[in-house]
C-alpha cells in the first residue's frame, strides 16, 4: 500500500473526521433536554394527582370539560411528553451512534432493538413517525376541545399533521427505492 505523496492530505481529512465531535456538546444539550421533560412530566402528573385526589375529580383548569374529559386531556398531555422524550433518545442515541461514535452496546441486554441496525435513513424515517405520533396527540387534543377552537384553528392543524404523514411516506419511499437491490434465492427484493 503506497502512502500519499502530500502530507497535507494526511491532515485535513484527519481534521474533518474528527469535527465530528464538535457535535458532542449537542447531544449533551439534548440530555439536558431530556431532563426538562421529566420536569415537565413530573409537574403535570403531580397536576392531575392532585386535581383528583383533592377534589375527587380532575379539573381541568377553570374548562367546562366534564371530569373525564379533563382526565383525559391530562393523560394526553403526559403521553405527549413521553412521546417527545422517546424521540429526544432516538436523536441522541441513534444520532450519536450514526455520526459521532459507536456505543459499544453489543450484548448489552438493554441495547434497543433498532440501534442494530440504525443508519442515517433508518433514523430519519423513525424520526418522521415518532413526528407523526406526537402531532396525532396534539391533533386528537384539538378534536376532544374542538367547542373551543375555531373551524380554521382545527384544519390547519388538520393540513399540517396530514403534511407531517405525506413527508413521511415520501421519506420513506425514497429510502427504499434508494437502498441497494438484494439477490436472495435467484429473485431481487429491496
Amino acid at each position: 500500500m503506497t502512502k500519499p505523496s502530500n502530507p497535507r492530505m494526511q491532515l485535513l481529512p484527519a481534521l474533518i473526521f474528527s469535527s465530528r465531535w464538535l457535535q458532542l456538546p449537542l447531544y449533551f444539550g439534548l440530555i439536558v433536554a431530556q431532563g426538562v421533560y421529566v420536569v415537565q412530566f413530573a409537574r403535570e402528573l403531580w397536576h392531575l394527582l392532585a386535581q383528583t385526589l383533592v377534589n375527587g375529580n380532575a379539573v381541568a383548569d377553570g374548562s367546562s370539560h366534564s371530569p373525564e374529559v379533563a382526565i383525559m386531556l391530562s393523560v394526553l398531555g403526559l403521553i405527549d411528553v413521553v412521546m417527545i422524550s422517546n424521540l429526544l433518545i432516538m436523536v441522541i442515541v441513534g444520532g450519536y451512534e450514526t455520526f459521532v461514535s459507536r456505543l459499544n452496546l453489543e450484548g448489552h441486554p438493554d441495547q434497543p432493538e433498532w440501534l442494530s441496525h440504525v443508519n442515517a435513513a433508518v433514523l430519519k424515517v423513525k424520526l418522521a413517525t415518532a413526528i407523526i405520533g406526537i402531532s396525532s396527540i396534539h391533533l386528537l387534543k384539538t378534536f376532544i376541545e374542538a367547542d373551543t377552537k375555531t373551524t380554521q384553528e382545527m384544519l390547519w392543524q388538520t393540513v399540517i399533521h396530514l403534511t407531517f404523514v405525506v413527508s413521511a411516506v415520501a421519506i420513506a419511499w425514497i429510502d427504499r427505492i434508494m437502498a441497494p437491490s438484494v439477490a436472495v434465492d435467484g429473485a431481487v427484493q429491496r
